[in-house]
């Protein structure tokens, strides 16, 4: 069994309605990452200095040594780019989230008043600004929780949110685990929040962004000026806002760090961006804990059918009827790389016609003979399945006149001895004179064409079945 655990589908075509407070478009949350203080350092007792996310773009670590402009520009979001943009979002009355790292807030007592007495919301960042991808799970799991302690220790509160950042395959999951968060954050997936099953546990799912962030100031292909800095906020501001007037209200996250949008020239980027999104109606600026428990009054958790994560018994149950009497279909499905993008009737009919596409001509033939005949004598002795009664019934076989079954009997065997299967055609598209049509069009094609169509029409109901499953 091969189950590929990536999710392409997400909400697909037809996002839901997050029915905003105020009915707002449009939601915008401001993240304020404070991480200086904790980030590599000898001090901190790391193996060497830190190298990202700085004015030294293309740094490298420092084995055993520290590195004193590193440090100075972390010192400087501290000393003076905390403040900055404490002042700037405090007088605009706009909330922030903080994402405080543990051990940075521990040695940061004049910020994290600062921020509980603004009331902005400070969600866990980690126990310290360190890339986890080479940590063992049980390694990452003991800062986590010696992140979530200290963070209680220095704040007075547990943290309710969650986001690692520099994080591993394993970070979603560990946090998820420890029943802590209303939400995580280390997802760039989505422009809405959503719900993913962790264990035994419902665990809302928030999405962080990377490029609506002043991180591309200390990075390759980055921003180089404020300018480029607000007219891409303002830019992806105009697109989701008009998305939430049309209906599909959205949600913008924009991130930030004391040292890099804290310098004097990018903080006015800040400050312009807000400026412009106060002019519209409709804007609700919000914290992410304020987003977590809208989402969750207003779109609680679900338990969608979950093909992928069937067992096989059940797998062959629920879906061996979909192509008519061919149970074998479902069977070879079920050994196909299913994941998320096949918990859909789209997905599911794709795995499946997978199946029947590639098999043999023969076993093709078999699935069509395993049709009954439209308004034949199977229906006559109530002896279709309940998918082809009610598909019979739909375009009205259930109720044919004398003239009519004649018709349909005279049609069916003339068809059988002509092709060698059944007439086969989505009976819940089309009415009876319409059916009636088509089958004395497609009587007179040939053999294969008349093959390569029925098997498009088996496709169909099988797509018209999965509908109504899932």
């Amino acid at each position: 069994m091969k189950r590929y655990p990536r999710d392409f589908s997400g909400y697909g075509a037809t996002p839901p309605d997050a029915q905003w407070p105020g009915n707002a478009r449009i939601a915008v949350q401001f993240v304020l990452n404070y991480e200086e203080g904790g980030e590599n350092c000898l001090l901190h007792g790391d193996a060497a200095s830190e190298a990202f996310l700085s004015e030294i773009v293309g740094a490298q670590p420092w084995p055993g040594q520290r590195h004193w402009n590193m440090e100075s520009i972390y010192d400087y979001g501290a000393r003076a780019g905390f403040w900055r943009l404490h002042r700037l979002f405090t007088g605009a009355g706009v909330p922030v989230t903080v994402y405080g790292v543990a051990t940075a807030m521990a040695r940061a007592p004049e910020q994290v008043a600062a921020m509980q007495s603004a009331g902005w919301e400070i969600a866990s960042h980690g126990l310290k600004w360190i890339d986890y991808k080479d940590f063992s799970e049980a390694d990452e799991a003991a800062d986590m929780m010696e992140a979530i302690r200290l963070h209680g220790e220095v704040t007075g509160e547990s943290p309710r949110g969650w986001y690692t950042g520099r994080c591993s395959e394993n970070t979603v999951n560990l946090a998820a685990k420890t029943g802590q968060f209303e939400y995580i954050s280390d997802t760039y997936d989505d422009d809405l929040p959503y719900w993913i099953r962790a264990g035994r546990r419902d665990q809302l799912i928030i999405p962080y962004t990377l490029d609506c962030n002043d991180m591309r100031f200390a990075t390759a292909q980055g921003f180089n000026s404020g300018d480029q800095f607000f007219a891409y906020l303002r830019d992806s501001f105009d697109v989701l806002y008009a998305e939430g007037a049309a209906g599909a209200a959205k949600m913008m996250s924009v991130g930030l760090h004391c040292r890099l949008a804290g310098r004097p020239g990018r903080a006015q980027a800040v400050r312009r961006f807000i400026e412009y999104i106060q002019v519209f109606e409709g804007v609700w600026c919000a914290r992410r804990i304020d987003i977590a428990e809208h989402w969750r009054r207003t779109h609680p958790p679900t338990r969608p059918t979950r093909p992928s994560q069937m067992k096989k018994a059940d797998f062959i149950s629920a879906f061996g009827g979909v192509f008519e009497h061919s149970e074998w279909i479902a069977e070879r499905a079920f050994d196909l790389e299913l994941g998320p993008a096949h918990d859909t009737p789209v997905g599911m009919h794709s795995a499946l016609s997978r199946i029947f596409r590639a098999a043999t001509v023969e076993e093709r033939k078999g699935v069509l003979r395993a049709h009954p005949d439209l308004a034949g004598k199977l229906a006559a002795a109530k002896r279709l399945t309940d998918d082809s009664t009610q598909e019979q019934a739909s375009a009205g076989h259930d109720a044919l006149t004398d003239a009519e079954r004649t018709a349909f009997q005279q049609l069916n065997t003339a068809y059988v001895e002509k092709h060698g299967f059944p007439f086969i055609i989505a009976a819940r598209d089309h009415d009876k004179a319409g059916i009636l049509r088509a089958f004395g069009r497609r009587l007179d094609n040939e053999t294969d064409t008349e093959f390569d169509e029925a098997c498009r029409q088996v496709e169909r109901i099988a797509a018209l079945r999965l509908e109504a499953l899932l």
